[in-house]
């Protein structure tokens, strides 16, 4: 749909991006303003930089904060997505280091997968609960259309010598240690293609927020199954970190030209329409209250009743 076309509720929509670890900041981001969200599930992860990309408005926050304090673990998430929605972000775009199971998946390539194993134990993975009970639905847990003008996106934009890669399954691990031998070689007998310590757990929630969701994944390292190349380690992802970091400026700013010609429709936009099992009513005020802002669209909002 076009800018013009957007429904309603899509008027003044943003598109967010939020930079893993090696992006702190958008190149070419202009009329930036730096705000603090406060949620009812914490504090964000840093501040956010709105601003404008190619004529869109945009929408950013460093994952692991801008000082790279914040432990895939410590990561609030939950705070980082709902802060999102409620500035008005209905596509998000992740760019993230991943480690590569696959020969064929080269440091310094990018990956934009489509499916994920979560491995992850330390999380909080629903905005639901405390007397509201949702179910969304995870089959596709990437939205195809976003990864799809993401994947055109970094073709036209990818440095000489690297290589886009279109789908795969993302490993997401609780970290912040790296894998044992072991375990790298189980994901690769489970037909895992990369691994990384946070999409899987924005994607989640990023599908609950009615949030169209879509990974950019940087190649750092072969992690440590490849018996030519050395174990992953905190230089070998920042080098390989650095010059992916250069590329993604470029690509965004190709990504923001197609969308500010053609917002994506997609069911990520609609996943709680038959998710909510809860009667509104049965659900005690204040977890309706922390829920407003994205149960609104179908039970009204708090602040009209």
């Amino acid at each position: 749909m076009s800018a013009s076309a957007l429904p309603a509720p899509f008027e003044n929509a943003r598109v967010g991006v939020i930079g893993g670890s090696g992006l702190y900041a958008i190149d070419g981001l202009s009329e930036v303003k730096e705000v603090q969200v406060d949620t009812p599930f914490g504090t964000p992860s840093d501040q956010f930089r709105l601003g404008r990309l190619n004529g869109v408005d945009v929408v950013f926050l460093a994952r692991h904060g801008r000082q790279h304090h914040l432990l895939p673990s410590e990561v609030p998430y939950r705070a980082n997505v709902w802060a999102l929605r409620s500035l008005g972000v209905r596509w998000l775009v992740s760019v993230s280091a991943v480690g590569s199971l696959r020969e064929h998946l080269r440091p310094r390539d990018m990956v934009v997968p489509s499916q994920f194993i979560d491995r992850t134990m330390q999380r909080p993975q629903s905005f639901f609960g405390d007397g509201c009970v949702a179910h969304v639905s995870l089959a596709e847990p990437f939205c195809q259309r976003l990864s799809e003008c993401l994947a055109r996106a970094a073709e036209a934009q990818m440095p000489a010598g690297h290589h886009l890669h279109r789908g795969g399954t993302y490993l997401c691990m609780e970290g912040p240690a790296f894998s044992t031998r072991a375990e790298s070689e189980l994901y690769r007998s489970w037909g895992c293609d990369v691994i990384g310590m946070t999409n899987h757990t924005e994607a989640r929630l990023a599908r609950e927020a009615e949030i169209a969701y879509a990974s950019l994944s940087m190649v750092t390292d072969f992690d440590c199954w490849h018996n030519d190349h050395d174990a992953v380690s905190v230089e070998m992802v920042v080098g390989n970190l650095r010059a992916n970091a250069m590329a993604t400026g470029p690509i965004l700013q190709q990504l923001m030209e197609s969308l500010r010609e053609s917002f994506p429709e997609s069911v990520a936009h609609t996943a709680l329409k038959d998710a909510l099992m809860t009667a509104p009513q049965a659900v005690p005020q204040e977890t309706r209250r922390k829920l407003d802002l994205l149960t609104a669209p179908y039970w009204g909002s708090l602040g009209e009743s």
